[in-house]
C-alpha cells in the first residue's frame, strides 16, 4: 500500500490546470460548430452571387424568347405581304375569267358582222351580250345607277347641268341621266352624271 502526499500547493495547480483544459476543450467546441455553421449557412455575398447568376438566366431566357418572337413576327409580316402583293397581282383573275366568254361573243359578232346584211339581227345579238355581260359585271358586285326621276343626291350624282322644272314637283330632281353611275359592293365607283332640275 502506498501513500501519496498531496501538498495542498500542488492540488490547487492540479486544479487550475484541469479548469485550464475544461475552458480551453470549451472553447475549441465552440470555434469547431460555428466554423460548422459557417460551412453550413452561405456568407450574404454568396447569396447575392447565387442570386445574380439566377438573374443573368432569366434574362438570358427573355433575351432569347424575345429574339424568336421578333424573328416570328418577321416572317409572318414577310409572308402576309408576300399574300397581299399576289392578292393585289392576280385579284382580278376571277373577273377577267367571266368576262371572256363575253369577249368571245363580240368576236363573232364582228365576224358576222362583216357577212351580215339584216341590221336588226346584228343589233339583238349585239344586245345579247349587254345583257349577259351585265349580269356577269352583277354577279362581281357591280350595280347599275338608274337615277332619273330620283331626287338629286351628291353622294351617288354629279350635276351636269341645271334646267328650269317642268313642274313644281319635279324640283331638285333628276330629270336626265348623261352618264350612267356603278356602285360595287355597295361602294360608289363612279358617280351618274345628271341633269337637275332647279
Amino acid at each position: 500500500m502506498t501513500t501519496k502526499n498531496h501538498h495542498p500547493q500542488e492540488e490547487e495547480v492540479l486544479k487550475a490546470q484541469q479548469e485550464e483544459a475544461s475552458e480551453q476543450t470549451e472553447t475549441q467546441t465552440e470555434e469547431t460548430s460555428n466554423t460548422e455553421e459557417q460551412c453550413e449557412e452561405p456568407s450574404a455575398e454568396q447569396k447575392l452571387e447565387k442570386e445574380l447568376e439566377e438573374a443573368k438566366q432569366t434574362i438570358e431566357d427573355q433575351k432569347d424568347k424575345y429574339l424568336r418572337l421578333s424573328a416570328e413576327f418577321d416572317n409572318y409580316r414577310k409572308r402576309t405581304m408576300k399574300e397581299k402583293a399576289e392578292l393585289i397581282k392576280n385579284g382580278g383573275e376571277k373577273a377577267i375569267s367571266a368576262i371572256l366568254p363575253i369577249l368571245d361573243d363580240l368576236e363573232r359578232a364582228l365576224q358576222n358582222m362583216q357577212k351580215a346584211d339584216n341590221v336588226q339581227a346584228m343589233y339583238e345579238g349585239i344586245d345579247l351580250i349587254s345583257q349577259k355581260f351585265l349580269k356577269v359585271l352583277a354577279q362581281e358586285g357591280l350595280q347599275k345607277m338608274e337615277p332619273v326621276g330620283e331626287t338629286f343626291d351628291t353622294d351617288f350624282h354629279e350635276a351636269i347641268a341645271l334646267v328650269p322644272a317642268p313642274d313644281e314637283t319635279q324640283k331638285g330632281k333628276v330629270l336626265d341621266c348623261v352618264q350612267t353611275g356603278y356602285k360595287l359592293n355597295d361602294k360608289v365607283i363612279r358617280h351618274a352624271k345628271v341633269v337637275v332640275a332647279q
